[in-house]
């Protein structure tokens, strides 16, 4: 490394040590090969000459849950001097990227793969801009229909003179799990394992059940809760009362209406058969908390008995909701009980993880 290379390598190490002192931790032993990665990646940024050079290696972060990876990426993007940097969750960055690419699809194409390229490139400049270091947080793959444009995507960021940092649940082979689908993955997971460098965070500690949490939970969705359908006392303490029948009303998302039980300034009130047994999207739920910083969803079932899409449009909204700091107010049975097993849909232990962070029911 040059001087300046050393000097920002011991800084971002120095900011990491710091960052976990203030929280009132240290940095896990698990965690150290990261950060200890994350910071040589800090000082090869820091070369001189880097806009005439290959930019460094890619990032692909990976490990249970709980284990700190959106702590640790969203620390070093922190630390680092350039502005020229972007954290995107993956739900949001693939709403607009979806939103961009219906926009450009029809820009005088005759052969239609060649119009989906030319439309995913364009999608991407206009996301990213001038960006150098995209830090693309909880990436997952597992709805076959999608798999050709998150192929694509990939293809597209790793070409891109930028540097992506990416963090996720599984590693590069354990992408689009489904065994009907996983064959059209294949060549995105050889592209990442040749492109990036892969590095795991598996200790035995989910620290989203500790008391101070080391992934930098956002504060609002914590003050969420899960209540029985009978608990007035609880609703009482949360600041919250039951809709009236004159509050029903819709609420559009994306040109269709959505039944609410209630619509208020600061919160709304859907029931687990409207927003996630609907024909809803983690693009309707994004919408949703961009509007109401309070998100309460009632008769909620055990999940072994809603559909599978029930399941699935569920475990997005918690991770919508986390990720975009929103108060999430669960009232019905326990949606994960004892029982449940990692049969019953892809990133149970996830949302299970993000659900011990909400008040117990």
């Amino acid at each position: 490394m040059t001087d300046k290379a050393t000097k920002q390598y011991e800084a971002m190490l120095a900011h990491f040590r710091r960052t976990a002192g203030e929280r009132g931790f240290a940095v896990d032993p698990a965690q150290r090969p990261a950060v200890e990665r994350l910071s040589r990646l800090a000082g090869e940024l820091a070369r001189t000459g880097l806009l005439v050079r290959r930019p460094p290696r890619h990032l692909y972060l990976w490990g249970p849950v709980g284990r700190g990876k959106s702590w640790l990426v969203n620390t070093f993007l922190d630390g680092l001097a350039t502005p020229r940097k972007r954290r995107l969750h993956f739900h949001d960055f693939f709403r607009r990227l979806h939103e961009g690419v219906a926009l450009h699809a029809a820009d005088g194409h005759r052969d239609p793969a060649a119009e989906r390229v030319a439309a995913v490139d364009r999608a991407v400049d206009e996301l990213l801009g001038d960006c150098r270091v995209l830090v693309f947080d909880e990436f997952h793959a597992h709805d076959a229909g999608d798999a050709m444009l998150v192929a694509r995507l990939f293809r597209t960021l790793l070409d891109r003179r930028i540097t992506l940092v990416t963090t996720s649940n599984y590693p590069p082979a354990g992408l689009m799990p489904n065994p009907l689908y996983h064959h059209l993955f294949e060549p995105t997971i050889r592209l990442i394992e040749e492109r990036m460098d892969v590095v795991e965070i598996a200790g035995p500690v989910d620290f989203r059940r500790e008391r101070q949490p080391a992934d930098g939970t956002p504060q609002r969705f914590t003050q969420g809760a899960r209540l029985r359908t009978d608990d007035e006392e609880g609703l009482r303490m949360l600041g919250l009362t039951r809709p009236t029948a004159s509050e029903a009303d819709e609420v559009v998302v994306h040109g269709r209406p959505l039944r609410a039980a209630a619509v208020r300034d600061a919160e709304v009130w859907f029931g687990f058969a409207e927003l996630c047994e609907g024909l809803t999207s983690a693009a309707d739920q994004l919408a949703l908390t961009e509007r109401f910083p309070t998100l309460v969803l009632t008769d909620v079932p055990p999940l072994a008995e809603a559909t599978p899409d029930g399941r699935r449009r569920f475990a997005d909204l918690v991770d919508v909701c986390c990720d975009r700091d929103v108060r999430l107010v669960l009232i019905g049975a326990d949606p994960i009980d004892q029982g449940a097993s990692e049969d019953l849909f892809s990133d149970l232990d996830r949302t299970a993880s993000r659900l011990a962070l909400l008040g117990s029911a």
